[in-house]
């Protein structure tokens, strides 16, 4: 009885590692058809972006490639929207009718930039109110040049001709971007910030040609802006470890130190036909591009003090965050308002 008894448990046991073992077998089987499958999804996409082919919202994407975009994006779409901030400080101030037109048409546009990027961003799979509270929580970041102060008219100027100028720069590019959302929404974004860099450059023209006093306000402008709209290009490509993945999946056309040197070499000329100087001592035409246009040696940028602002230490950042929080809870009452009348005419 006893033996029958040690049999009837030894044969459970041996039903158990049976079991245990084409359990594991099974389920390695599982992982490998997985890993396969997923090499086969990357083999697929690598293939898209290769070809020029735009990556959709339903498409497969790797994680890092989603992730990627979204800080792009969103980053992206909180930077016009704070950026309204410094020029709707200059509403009532403008020196005509007209200037004050052109500038409330410049700052709804900026205000129409976010929308479309944020709805852009969305179609990864995160809301807007998520991206709101992660800017609101500083774990979002915007572009760092918008915690520098505007203190006159002359810095509508700087801000339209040198900010824009640099954001045309790298968005001109962005136009091709590998996905599909991001690349339709920068077409009419470039086309628009077009518009905002000639509006400023025209208010410099226009200081240029007025009264010394007008003169000295448009070159102290541009002493104070030519650093921070240099440092919207990012850091060195080698201080920039998002860059690689970027530039090998499409979503960037060109790194951040040749952007930043096109924006040197194409702004350099447009300062010097209006009497300005831009204010780098180390400034000398070391050659010429293909297109016989002069190519500049400059100094480096202050990081300590790039880095300063983008970890929350400028002039303005304080200031910018909590006007965009008491702004968003003010306008809480318009929103619900919206989605009221959203939620009764959809019935």
């Amino acid at each position: 009885m006893t033996n029958i008894r040690f049999s009837v448990v030894e044969l459970s046991f041996q039903l158990l590692s049976i079991s245990s073992f084409f359990a594991s077998y099974s389920e390695n089987t599982s992982m490998k058809e997985t890993l396969e499958n997923t090499d086969e999804l990357i083999k697929e996409f690598e293939a898209k972006i290769d070809a020029e082919i735009k990556i959709e919202p339903r498409d497969w994407m790797p994680e890092d490639y989603r992730k990627h975009l979204i800080r792009q994006i969103t980053q992206h779409a909180h930077s016009e929207v704070i950026g309204m901030q410094p020029e709707g400080n200059w509403i009532s101030r403008a020196p005509s009718l007209r200037a004050k037109k052109i500038l409330l048409a410049k700052i709804q546009d900026e205000g129409g930039h976010g929308l479309y990027l944020y709805s852009a961003a969305e179609t990864l799979g995160v809301s807007r109110d998520q991206f709101i509270q992660w800017l609101h929580e500083g774990k979002a970041k915007y572009a760092s040049v918008f915690n520098y102060p505007a203190l006159n008219w002359a810095d509508m100027g700087a801000i339209g001709w040198l900010v824009d100028g640099a954001a045309i720069t790298n968005q001109v590019s962005l136009q091709r971007t590998s996905y599909g959302p991001y690349s339709r929404a920068m077409v009419r974004i470039c086309k628009e910030e077009s518009f905002h860099q000639r509006q400023g450059y025209e208010i410099m023209w226009k200081m240029m040609k007025g009264t010394k006093d007008q003169q000295r306000m448009a070159q102290d402008a541009i002493n104070r802006w030519w650093w921070p709209a240099l440092m919207m290009f990012g850091p060195h490509d080698t201080d920039s470890p998002r860059t690689g993945n970027a530039v090998k999946w499409k979503i960037k056309r060109e790194t951040n130190d040749r952007l930043r040197e096109k924006f040197i070499n194409k702004t350099i000329p447009q300062a010097e036909l209006i009497g300005l100087k831009v204010p780098d001592e180390n400034i000398q035409i070391i050659g010429q591009d293909q297109m016989g246009e002069n190519i500049y040696k400059h100094s480096d940028i202050n990081w300590d003090e790039f880095w300063a602002v983008v970890n929350g230490d400028g002039p303005c950042n304080e200031q910018r965050l909590n006007h965009h929080i008491r702004a968003h809870n003010e306008g809480a009452w318009v929103r619900e308002c919206a989605m009221k009348y959203y939620e009764k005419t959809k019935k």
